[in-house]
């Protein structure tokens, strides 16, 4: 658990792919798998309340949303691409295993050559794990001004998971349920600005963030080792959704605690609430848990679905684009990720 004085959280951007497919259109593609296993149209959206999610073109690696999403954000914060100090590419997407896809950001952006750049993978926590080290590093008086970048291309999932499913005749009902999270996952970008705070020069403080994690959970979702998320690999995923769910939201609520401890808030101190978008059962169980206002919640999974790292931080992009997050608003911002890890961050708007 840290207290921050000294840090502003500056300004979230998002940028959304250009291709969307409906949770529909996904259940046209598994016409053979449904048909075998009698499976009901509809069931897909229902039991998630995902209605579509996005995708990019053909051709496009995670760096290529990064960019766009930090050069969107440099732009809207008047942020000269020689100020950052830090640059963390945080997604579950890379565009190859070596080197860092940081790299590939750094030089698009035309940083500093003493910039510092790595990549973080935390799962979907990703982008909240570099929030934490660039603010640290902020705190410490090591950088003043941190960039955290993800681009989640999760088309190569989603096209495997389809191929996979159709064409293994093995499967029953029972055992095609541990790919159906796989079927929720979005492509999306995002890109958090973090700098020293001046009291009246620099807005939107970050106050506080606090952790917990149950790594004995680490094989209730977990990814195979095809590579990162370019059209050159196939990856697949295996989830226990149900057991994950549970287990998740049971760490998150020992996480909320600790952050309600060190930034003395409770459940009617946020104005805003934005967690990790999984799906509508996710959000009513974490709610329900936590003893939080649902009415205070905002939600991206019905027409982005699970975008990973990129959720939580394009989720409040969306929130300040729409007006739901205004100046003075106290921000709650609630991740959890697969392994399990839960993170939470206090932000005085």
């Amino acid at each position: 658990m840290i207290q921050y004085e000294k840090v502003a959280l500056t300004g979230f951007a998002c940028e959304l792919p250009e291709n969307q497919i409906s949770s529909a259109e996904i259940e046209k593609q598994l016409s053979p798998l449904y048909e075998r296993l009698h499976l009901p149209e509809g069931r897909l959206e229902l039991m998630t309340g995902i209605r579509e999610r996005r995708f990019w073109n053909p051709g496009s690696s995670p760096s290529n949303g990064s960019v766009r999403a930090a050069k969107k954000l440099l732009q809207n914060t008047g942020t000269a691409a020689d100020e950052i100090g830090c640059l963390v590419h945080c997604s579950v997407s890379r565009d190859f295993v070596e080197p860092a896809t940081s790299t590939v950001v750094q030089r698009e952006l035309g940083l500093r050559h003493d910039t510092i750049n790595f990549d973080i993978s935390n799962a979907c926590l990703g982008m909240v794990s570099g929030i934490m080290v660039l603010a640290n590093m902020i705190e410490l008086g090591q950088i003043e001004c941190g960039l955290a970048v993800c681009g989640e291309n999760a088309g190569p999932l989603l096209e495997n998971t389809i191929r996979t499913l159709n064409a293994d005749l093995s499967l029953t009902r029972k055992s095609v349920k541990g790919h159906f999270a796989s079927l929720t996952i979005g492509s999306a970008a995002a890109a958090v600005l973090l700098k020293r705070y001046t009291p009246g020069i620099t807005a939107h403080r970050l106050l506080a963030c606090a952790a917990s994690s149950d790594c004995s959970s680490n094989h209730l979702c977990q990814g195979d080792a095809s590579g990162g998320m370019t059209d050159k690999s196939a990856p697949l995923m295996e989830t226990d959704s149900q057991e994950l769910l549970q287990q998740g939201v049971r760490v998150a609520a020992q996480m909320w605690e600790n952050l309600k401890r060190v930034s003395s808030w409770n459940e009617q101190t946020p104005d805003l609430i934005c967690s990790h978008q999984v799906g509508k059962f996710h959000r009513e169980l974490l709610y329900k848990t936590l003893h939080l206002p649902l009415e205070k919640d905002f939600s991206t999974f019905p027409i982005l679905g699970n975008c990973g790292s990129a959720s939580l931080p394009a989720t409040c992009a969306l929130a300040a684009e729409e007006g739901r997050l205004l100046s003075g608003h106290k921000l709650a911002m609630l991740g959890i990720g697969s392994g399990i890890n839960a993170a939470g961050l206090a932000v005085q708007w």
